[in-house]
C-alpha cells in the first residue's frame, strides 16, 4: 500500500513519492528530501512551492517559524529548472 499524503500548497493528496517534505526545526522550516528528519513535517508538490509561500501553508500547519531557508531553496530549485530547460534546447 503506498502512502498518501495532502500539499498543504493546493490541498490535493497524493502519493508521498510525488511530493517533498518539511519540518519546522529550531523555528525554521528546512526542507527534507530524504523525508527522514524527526519531527511533524509536512508535504508539498514541488511545483506548489510557491501557492505553499502565498497561502501560508507553512505557519497554519508548524506555526511560526521562519521560511527564509526555504524560500532560499525554492529560488534555487527554480533557477536549476530553469538552466535545465534552456541546457535542451
Amino acid at each position: 500500500m503506498n502512502p498518501v499524503r495532502t500539499c498543504v500548497g493546493c490541498r490535493q493528496r497524493d502519493l508521498k513519492k510525488n511530493l517533498v517534505r518539511a519540518i519546522a526545526e529550531n523555528g525554521v522550516v528546512r526542507v527534507d528530501l530524504a523525508a527522514r528528519l524527526p519531527g511533524r513535517g509536512v508535504w508539498f508538490h514541488q511545483d506548489c512551492s510557491q501557492l505553499v509561500l502565498d497561502r501560508n501553508g507553512f505557519r497554519k500547519a508548524l506555526g511560526e517559524a521562519s521560511t527564509a531557508e526555504f524560500e532560499a531553496w525554492h529560488r534555487q530549485a527554480r533557477e536549476d529548472a530553469g538552466n535545465k530547460m534552456s541546457s535542451s534546447k
